[in-house]
This record gives C-alpha cells, structure tokens and sequence, in this order.
C-alpha cells in the first residue's frame, strides 16, 4: 500500500474507517464484470454470433448487417466495462482516500485552531473529518472539543468506535451526538468552527436532488449552520453539485470570507470546498444591530 501525505498508509486507515456504501462499489464491479464478459464472448465468438445473426435476424444476403451488429454490440459492451471499471475505481479512491485528504485540506483551512473550543460535524459518517479536526485540536494544545451530529444512532456509535481506534489522544477530544440537522439541538452562537463533508447533497432527498424542496431543506440546514456558529467564525463544507447553491446563500446571510476551492472530482461528480467566516455583530449609532441567521 502506498503512503499519505503524512505518516500513515492506506491499509491502516481503511482497517479504522472502512468504505461506507459497500453495495454500491460490489455493484458497480459485478456489472463491471459482467460486461467484460459479454464483450470477451462477442470477441472470441465473433464469427458464430454473426452467423447466429445472420440466420435469424437478418436474410442470408445481409451478412455486413450481421457483423455490424456483432461488431457494434461487442464494442459497446466493452466501452461499458471501462466506464464501470473507472467508476467503481473513483468510488473506491472518493469513499477513503479522498475524504481523507479533503479532510486535511479543511483543517488547514482554518486560521488558528488553539483558540477553539467547540466544533461541529454535521454528518460525521464514520468520522474521518471529526477525527481529522479532534487531531488538529490535540496538536495545537486545544483543550477544546469537537461533537459529531449524525441522525443515525448507529452511525454515532460507529464514529465513537473510530475515534477510539485512532487512540485514547483523539478520543478524549470527541463527542458525538444523534439529532436532526435542520433543527440542530443547540443554542445560538455556540460554535467555534463548524464544518461538514459530503452531507449536505443527502438532505432532503426524499423529495428528489433537483427538486424545490430539496433545494429548501439543504439551505435550511445551511442556516442552521451559520446560527450556531459564534460571531468571527469560521465554517468549511466540502460537498458534491449544489456548491453555487451553499454560495449563494452564504452570500444572501452576508457572511464574509467565502472561498470556493478548484473542482474535485468525487464519487464521479463535480465537488468543491467552500469556506465562510461569519461576520461579528456590529454596533451602529446608538442600537445594536443583531443578525438573525435562520431561514
């Protein structure tokens, strides 16, 4: 197995983290494999199958109709093993390697990290990115503490079960919690830092990625974010296709400081980071202009 950026090797990390979705990867190489087949079976037996073609689809006077045919039928069942090839290998590299290396991207995207003392993950999954953030907070002496949300009690089991691999260091700085993220269980203004992976595409689903009121429950969710997040800071997503949707909120909630990162290709769609400060409540005149973040 090949190295990370940093100390550790693929083995060690996919032996801790797994690849959630298994389904879909077996899928996408049994179909892969399936389709190798067929076309080994169209090139092995080329000219039977044309003979085949020949004597019952097509009059005994066509035969280049019948190895057009053959021939069309062989290249597009092995033109659709590459692409199912190619897309379970982007699975498989986006479900581990990739979340782990965009996770240290988004840590070292915030600016000091010793001065925080609460973060949140929305959708912390099997923890790669709460654990990355919990790691950061141990090397920079923190004595802050980061709390995964995930809507699923078994997933927040199964992140603890994660932190506790990484070691006794990382553990003691995570804590995770089951709750809805489009009414996160928390008081205004109580984050540090706040930041999410590949979750926010997943919210409101049930009513179809393109639809109007998926768009609704992904920007309430944003806004959700934005108030438990403390005046001066900082927040980080990472996730696929509906990034110019984030921004053009982040931009209508006057957050300040939105970065958007170069497209990545994840799970064979586009994705980019996204990162916002949230600007501190201001005095002007005589009143106090307080900011209200929900939608």
């Amino acid at each position: 197995m090949g190295k990370t950026s940093g100390t550790r090797d693929w083995a060690q990390i996919y032996a801790i983290y797994g690849i959630e979705q298994k389904h879909t990867l077996f899928f996408l190489l049994l179909n892969a494999i399936a389709f190798s087949l067929l076309s080994t079976v169209f090139f092995l037996y080329f000219h039977p199958i044309c003979h085949f073609l020949e004597s019952f689809l097509f009059s005994s006077s066509s035969p280049a109709a019948a190895r057009f045919a053959a021939g069309f039928f062989g290249a597009v069942t092995a033109l659709s093993a590459v692409c199912l090839f190619f897309a379970a290998a982007n699975f498989f590299y986006s479900a581990v390697p990739l979340r782990y290396e965009m996770a240290q991207r988004m840590v070292g995207s915030v600016v000091d990290w010793s001065s925080v003392k609460t973060a949140l993950d929305l959708g912390c999954g099997r923890g790669v990115l709460l654990n990355a953030v919990a790691t950061q907070l141990k090397k920079t002496g923190s004595s802050g503490r980061v709390v995964g949300l995930d809507r699923s009690m078994s997933t927040t089991l199964s992140t603890l079960r994660t932190a506790h691999m990484e070691g006794a260091r990382v553990q003691e700085y995570v804590t995770c919690r089951q709750g809805d993220v489009r009414r996160l269980p928390f008081g205004d203004n109580y984050f540090d830092v706040v930041v999410s992976a590949v979750f926010l595409h997943t919210v409101g689903k049930e009513y179809g990625q393109k639809t109007v009121e998926a768009a609704a429950e992904r920007t309430r969710v944003l806004g959700e974010a934005v108030r438990v997040l403390k005046p001066g800071g900082e927040g980080v997503l990472w996730d696929l296709v509906h990034v110019p949707e984030y921004v053009r909120r982040l931009q209508e909630l006057r957050m300040e400081e939105i970065r958007v990162s170069k497209r990545v290709t994840a799970f064979m769609v586009k994705s980019h980071m996204v990162s916002f400060k949230k600007p501190s409540q201001h005095f002007v005149g005589p009143g106090e202009v307080r900011l209200d973040w929900r939608c």
